[in-house]
């Protein structure tokens, strides 16, 4: 069998509407406190997983992220059989680049690359 192109859903995105009645909640469920935290994005780092905070009114559920060794090789390759580029990848900071696409049911897949 041939290895995965991929090293798995490390980071799953969640819209809220109040970034910080949200970071209440979410500080609560996961017992710790967040690692990043700004006016846009809360982050935390807890077993394995990030799990971030967005307020973007764009994204209307959760946004799981598969991280991958070559981002644009894996959007050629998603395309190909079927998906379609949702926000093609850009740099975020630190040279860490994301994108989104849509599944052939409509579904958000991210992707990043590190």
């Amino acid at each position: 069998m041939a290895e995965s192109a991929h090293q798995g859903i490390k980071t799953v995105l969640h819209p809220v509407t109040d970034l910080a009645k949200a970071t209440s909640v979410y500080t609560a469920l996961l017992g710790i406190e967040p690692q990043t935290k700004g006016d846009h994005y809360v982050g935390y780092d807890v077993a394995g997983q990030h799990i971030g905070l967005v307020p973007d009114p764009g994204m209307s559920s959760p946004v799981s992220y598969w991280h991958v060794p070559d981002i644009e090789a894996k959007l050629a390759e998603v395309t190909a059989a079927g998906a379609t580029v949702q926000k093609p990848a850009s740099d975020v900071g630190g040279g860490r680049l994301v994108a989104t696409f849509t599944d052939l049911d409509g579904n958000v897949l991210g992707l990043v690359q590190d």
